[in-house]
Protein backbone atom coordinates (compact mmCIF):
# COMPACT_ATOMS: atom_id res chain seq x y z
CA UNK A 1 0.00 0.00 0.00
CA UNK A 2 2.84 2.71 1.02
CA UNK A 3 4.47 1.76 -2.83
CA UNK A 4 1.30 2.63 -4.34
CA UNK A 5 0.84 5.53 -2.56
CA UNK A 6 4.84 6.89 -2.87
CA UNK A 7 3.96 6.28 -6.57
CA UNK A 8 0.55 8.43 -6.80
CA UNK A 9 2.39 11.19 -4.94
CA UNK A 10 5.61 10.81 -7.16
CA UNK A 11 3.39 10.64 -10.22
CA UNK A 12 1.23 14.12 -8.94
CA UNK A 13 4.94 16.03 -8.26
CA UNK A 14 5.49 15.34 -11.97
CA UNK A 15 2.22 16.83 -12.78
CA UNK A 16 2.80 19.98 -10.52
CA UNK A 17 5.84 20.37 -12.38
CA UNK A 18 4.11 19.83 -15.49
CA UNK A 19 1.97 22.64 -14.86
CA UNK A 20 4.33 24.96 -13.03
CA UNK A 21 6.75 24.72 -16.52
CA UNK A 22 4.33 25.03 -19.17
CA UNK A 23 2.34 28.58 -19.18
CA UNK A 24 3.74 29.41 -22.22
CA UNK A 25 2.00 26.60 -24.06
CA UNK A 26 -1.67 24.56 -23.34
CA UNK A 27 -1.19 21.35 -21.18
CA UNK A 28 -4.32 20.00 -20.20
CA UNK A 29 -4.70 16.29 -17.69
CA UNK A 30 -8.85 16.23 -18.20
CA UNK A 31 -9.17 13.68 -15.02
CA UNK A 32 -6.62 11.68 -12.67
CA UNK A 33 -3.46 10.43 -15.01
CA UNK A 34 -0.38 8.49 -14.29
CA UNK A 35 3.01 9.99 -15.13
CA UNK A 36 5.71 7.82 -14.46
CA UNK A 37 9.50 8.08 -13.63
CA UNK A 38 11.03 9.83 -16.95
CA UNK A 39 8.17 11.79 -18.14
CA UNK A 40 9.19 14.59 -20.10
CA UNK A 41 7.11 16.98 -21.96
CA UNK A 42 9.29 19.48 -24.18
CA UNK A 43 7.14 22.45 -25.83
CA UNK A 44 9.44 25.33 -26.80
CA UNK A 45 6.46 27.10 -28.73
CA UNK A 46 2.73 27.71 -28.42
CA UNK A 47 2.17 24.11 -28.69
CA UNK A 48 -0.57 21.79 -27.04
CA UNK A 49 -0.65 18.69 -24.81
CA UNK A 50 -4.13 17.35 -23.87
CA UNK A 51 -4.52 13.97 -22.08
CA UNK A 52 -7.99 11.93 -21.26
CA UNK A 53 -8.99 10.40 -18.19
CA UNK A 54 -7.16 7.66 -17.16
CA UNK A 55 -4.12 7.38 -19.44
CA UNK A 56 -1.20 5.47 -18.31
CA UNK A 57 2.58 6.50 -19.17
CA UNK A 58 4.22 4.09 -17.08
CA UNK A 59 8.08 4.69 -17.79
CA UNK A 60 10.14 6.88 -19.60
CA UNK A 61 7.60 8.36 -21.94
CA UNK A 62 8.99 11.72 -24.21
CA UNK A 63 6.81 14.18 -26.40
CA UNK A 64 8.34 17.06 -28.00
CA UNK A 65 6.13 19.30 -29.97
CA UNK A 66 7.38 22.14 -31.72
CA UNK A 67 5.73 25.29 -32.89
CA UNK A 68 1.85 24.91 -33.35
CA UNK A 69 1.87 21.01 -32.75
CA UNK A 70 -0.74 19.15 -31.12
CA UNK A 71 -1.12 15.81 -29.59
CA UNK A 72 -4.05 14.76 -27.92
CA UNK A 73 -4.40 11.12 -26.35
CA UNK A 74 -8.06 9.66 -25.65
CA UNK A 75 -9.14 8.09 -22.05
CA UNK A 76 -7.58 5.24 -20.96
CA UNK A 77 -4.46 5.26 -23.15
CA UNK A 78 -1.23 2.91 -21.81
CA UNK A 79 2.04 3.80 -22.84
CA UNK A 80 4.38 1.50 -21.21
CA UNK A 81 8.48 2.08 -21.49
CA UNK A 82 10.43 4.22 -23.28
CA UNK A 83 7.62 5.62 -26.06
CA UNK A 84 8.53 8.84 -28.14
CA UNK A 85 6.54 11.09 -29.77
CA UNK A 86 7.36 14.10 -31.90
CA UNK A 87 5.01 16.51 -33.71
CA UNK A 88 5.38 19.59 -35.97
CA UNK A 89 1.82 19.54 -37.00
CA UNK A 90 -1.45 17.14 -35.48
CA UNK A 91 -1.12 13.71 -33.67
CA UNK A 92 -4.77 12.45 -32.32
CA UNK A 93 -4.84 9.57 -30.45
CA UNK A 94 -7.83 7.39 -29.71
CA UNK A 95 -9.38 6.02 -25.87
CA UNK A 96 -8.03 3.08 -24.71
CA UNK A 97 -5.30 2.36 -27.01
CA UNK A 98 -2.02 0.59 -25.88
CA UNK A 99 1.77 0.99 -27.12
CA UNK A 100 4.48 -1.35 -26.46
CA UNK A 101 8.01 -0.74 -24.90
CA UNK A 102 10.27 1.59 -27.43
CA UNK A 103 7.40 2.99 -29.94
CA UNK A 104 8.35 5.61 -31.65
CA UNK A 105 4.99 8.18 -33.08
CA UNK A 106 6.47 11.16 -35.51
CA UNK A 107 4.11 13.09 -37.94
CA UNK A 108 7.00 13.75 -40.14
CA UNK A 109 10.35 12.58 -42.35
CA UNK A 110 13.09 13.87 -43.53
CA UNK A 111 13.55 15.33 -47.15
CA UNK A 112 16.67 13.35 -48.57
CA UNK A 113 16.64 12.25 -52.42
CA UNK A 114 18.24 15.71 -53.73
CA UNK A 115 21.88 14.42 -54.11
CA UNK A 116 22.90 18.07 -54.88
CA UNK A 117 22.12 18.78 -51.10
CA UNK A 118 22.96 17.65 -47.57
CA UNK A 119 19.62 15.51 -45.94
CA UNK A 120 19.73 18.25 -43.14
CA UNK A 121 19.19 21.16 -45.76
CA UNK A 122 16.35 19.61 -47.38
CA UNK A 123 13.71 20.51 -44.46
CA UNK A 124 10.98 17.82 -43.83
CA UNK A 125 7.48 16.47 -44.78
CA UNK A 126 4.45 16.63 -42.22
CA UNK A 127 1.31 15.51 -42.41
CA UNK A 128 -1.29 15.00 -39.25
CA UNK A 129 -1.20 11.46 -38.01
CA UNK A 130 -4.49 10.05 -36.57
CA UNK A 131 -4.76 6.59 -34.66
CA UNK A 132 -8.24 5.43 -33.67
CA UNK A 133 -9.57 4.07 -31.01
CA UNK A 134 -8.71 0.56 -29.50
CA UNK A 135 -5.33 0.29 -31.44
CA UNK A 136 -2.74 -2.05 -30.38
CA UNK A 137 0.81 -1.34 -31.14
CA UNK A 138 3.16 -3.54 -29.52
CA UNK A 139 6.75 -3.22 -29.12
CA UNK A 140 9.64 -1.80 -31.18
CA UNK A 141 7.49 0.13 -33.31
CA UNK A 142 7.59 3.28 -35.89
CA UNK A 143 4.07 4.57 -36.46
CA UNK A 144 4.65 7.42 -39.57
CA UNK A 145 1.06 6.79 -40.66
CA UNK A 146 -2.70 6.79 -39.66
CA UNK A 147 -3.70 3.80 -38.05
CA UNK A 148 -7.44 2.93 -38.18
CA UNK A 149 -9.54 1.48 -35.62
CA UNK A 150 -8.67 -1.40 -33.37
CA UNK A 151 -6.18 -2.57 -35.81
CA UNK A 152 -3.08 -4.18 -34.50
CA UNK A 153 0.49 -4.02 -35.39
CA UNK A 154 3.01 -6.53 -34.63
CA UNK A 155 6.33 -5.91 -32.86
CA UNK A 156 9.37 -4.04 -34.62
CA UNK A 157 6.83 -3.00 -37.43
CA UNK A 158 7.23 0.53 -39.22
CA UNK A 159 3.69 1.87 -39.98
CA UNK A 160 4.53 3.91 -43.23
CA UNK A 161 1.27 3.43 -45.66
CA UNK A 162 -2.19 4.06 -43.46
CA UNK A 163 -3.50 0.68 -41.50
CA UNK A 164 -7.55 0.23 -41.93
CA UNK A 165 -9.88 -0.34 -39.31
CA UNK A 166 -9.74 -4.20 -37.51
CA UNK A 167 -6.67 -4.79 -39.48
CA UNK A 168 -3.15 -6.73 -38.08
CA UNK A 169 -0.41 -5.54 -40.05
CA UNK A 170 3.40 -6.49 -39.73
CA UNK A 171 6.76 -6.01 -40.89
CA UNK A 172 8.70 -3.45 -42.30
CA UNK A 173 7.22 -1.91 -44.10
CA UNK A 174 3.67 -3.00 -42.09
CA UNK A 175 1.74 -4.52 -44.61
CA UNK A 176 -2.23 -5.97 -43.66
CA UNK A 177 -1.96 -9.86 -43.18
CA UNK A 178 -5.12 -10.21 -41.26
CA UNK A 179 -9.03 -8.78 -41.09
CA UNK A 180 -10.61 -9.49 -38.72
CA UNK A 181 -13.92 -6.64 -38.25
CA UNK A 182 -16.94 -7.13 -39.21
CA UNK A 183 -18.06 -8.35 -42.89
CA UNK A 184 -19.96 -4.91 -43.92
CA UNK A 185 -17.05 -2.89 -42.92
CA UNK A 186 -14.14 -4.57 -45.05
CA UNK A 187 -11.79 -2.25 -46.98
CA UNK A 188 -12.74 -1.97 -50.26
CA UNK A 189 -9.79 -3.97 -52.25
CA UNK A 190 -7.66 -5.08 -49.07
CA UNK A 191 -6.28 -7.82 -50.79
CA UNK A 192 -4.95 -10.46 -48.19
Amino acid sequence: MRYRTAAKLASDLRRLSISLTHHHCTVEFRGPVRLGPGFTLDIPDRGTFIVGAGVDFRRDFRCEISGDGRVEIGDATVFTADALIQCSTSIVIGKRCGFGQATFIVDGNHRFRDHTRHWLDQGDEFRSLTIGDGVAVNTKCTVINDIGERAVIGANSVVSKPVPPYCLAVGVPARVVEYFGPPEARPAGLEI
